[in-house]
């Protein structure tokens, strides 16, 4: 199903044309980006530093550290609010990981979103976000936006253009409100103020920007650095570090939505059918997903590997059922009648790829290639039916975080607030994203938990 819309103007070409070098911003070598007349705030900043628009450039009601999905979804939020925010980004670019989801066209959300989408220590923890904060929220400002989008399978919600569309998006929303960005940020150090003059602002970051080593306060401190997916596209372990410094636990983390790879002879099996794509039924811990596996020159990657990689445990076996809509034992037994001439690569040949066959038949009945069907046995054939439906392969590993799209675990959610995303221990003090202990499924979920736990806080930090 397509919902195709009038696309609005490009907000590419508008934000650049807009970027100018100015004053001290010049000298550290940063670019800002003024907002258009019309804008209730006069600069806003894309990838540099922006001049304050407080009395005190070092002081802010919210720092947010990363701007990624969350980050922006809290700092538009938030500065709705009225409240003064700045966005704290250590790479060159916002929004790195939006603009490589879905294949560059950002898989935002998914039409049907539950709580049974996500995997976490504590299950009931994402219901309160995911209800104050829904789908058709974002769909909503997505529409609002003219941005033309597509529904795919399993009610995947795609750009019908470009990822681009959903953070320019995000931008002109953050620009409209107010917010300030600042990109080449490392931050060094955070801690709690003593009390002072100024006992609403509780936290004090060191950040060092392009060599320029600046001194931040805030009252709010939201930390939506995202986790270990993905380094080349800014993943780290930065906010476990930050939990960890305040008291906070973490729960054991993997890399999750990530291809299996094997050490054994099948790997070799995979490198000769690397590039083939096939549905199938696979399962991990007694959990199943129906989808397309696709076989790599590593292992076996694809939509139904990815889901199963985060029910998967080094050691486990998976499962995978090669004919999820027939019963092969019936089939065979079927076929030794009808087709009792026939090879039994020739028959499974009309329903698996023919490369597939060959590989298999080599794995489980090499000697009997060349005998035609009908002088099978019925044990012989049951047993190699039993593997067609039911084949158990045991994985070396995965690729691990270099590819993984979420990190498994995190901040363990019973420090968290499931209503503000606030640590219960430390006024002031917010995570939300991937950082926490919530993992959503591939199609859309974690998106969706970007958009929700970042709102939730930007309500209240």
């Amino acid at each position: 199903m397509r919902h195709t819309r009038p696309w609005a103007k490009n907000r590419a070409n508008e934000l650049s044309a807009h970027i100018e070098d100015n004053g001290g911003a010049a000298r550290l070598g940063i670019r800002r980006y003024t907002a258009p007349p019309t804008h209730p705030h006069a600069i806003h900043l894309i990838d540099g530093e922006t001049k304050p628009v407080a009395n005190d450039p070092n002081t802010y009601d919210v720092i947010i550290l990363g701007a990624g999905a969350s980050g922006l979804m809290c700092a538009l939020t938030a500065a709705q609010r009225g409240r003064r925010v700045l966005v704290l980004e250590k790479a060159n670019k916002v929004g790195k990981k939006i603009l490589m989801s879905g294949g560059g066209r950002c898989n935002f959300t998914n039409h049907f979103v539950e709580a049974d989408n996500f995997i976490s220590d504590n299950l009931h923890f994402c219901k309160a976000a995911l209800s104050r904060y829904t789908q058709w929220d974002f769909i909503g400002m997505v529409e609002r936006y003219q941005i033309p989008y597509e529904e795919r399978r399993h009610s995947q919600l795609f750009c019908l253009n470009s990822a681009k569309d959903i953070l320019n998006m995000l931008l002109d929303e953050c620009a409209n409100a107010g917010v300030e960005i600042r990109c080449h940020a490392d931050l060094i150090s955070v801690a709690e103020r003593e009390a002072g003059s100024q006992p609403s602002l509780r936290y004090q970051l060191s950040v060092n920007q392009q060599d320029t080593l600046l001194e931040l306060h805030c009252q709010s401190f939201v930390v939506a650095s995202g986790a270990l997916s993905i380094p080349t596209l800014g993943g780290s372990g930065m906010g476990y570090d930050i939990a960890k410094q305040f008291g906070l636990t973490l729960t054991k983390r993997h890399a999750g939505l990530v291809p299996f790879m094997f050490s054994d002879g099948m790997k070799q099996f995979c490198e000769k059918l690397s590039g083939l794509a096939l549905e199938v039924d696979m399962s991990a811990n007694k959990t199943t997903f129906t989808e397309n596996i696709l076989f790599t020159h590593r292992g076996i990657s694809g939509p139904a590997a990815l889901q199963v990689s985060n029910y998967w445990n080094p050691g486990d076996a998976i499962t995978i059922n090669l004919l999820p809509k027939i019963n092969a034992s019936d089939w065979l037994l079927d076929a030794k009648h009808s087709q009792a001439k026939s090879l039994l690569r020739t028959v499974l040949s009309h329903k698996l790829a023919k490369g597939l066959v060959a590989e298999l038949q080599f794995l489980w009945w090499h000697e009997l290639a060349e005998k035609p069907l009908g002088e099978y046995s019925d044990k012989q054939l049951i047993g190699i039916a039993e593997r067609l439906n039911n084949w158990v392969l045991k994985p070396s590993g995965t690729e691990g975080y270099r590819t993984a799209e979420v990190t498994r675990g995190g901040i363990d959610t019973a420090d968290i607030s499931s209503k503000t995303m606030e640590a219960k221990n430390q006024p002031g003090l917010y995570f939300i994203g991937e950082v926490l202990d919530v993992t959503g499924w591939l199609g859309g979920f974690n998106f969706q938990w970007a958009w929700s736990s970042g709102y939730s806080a930007g309500l209240v930090a």
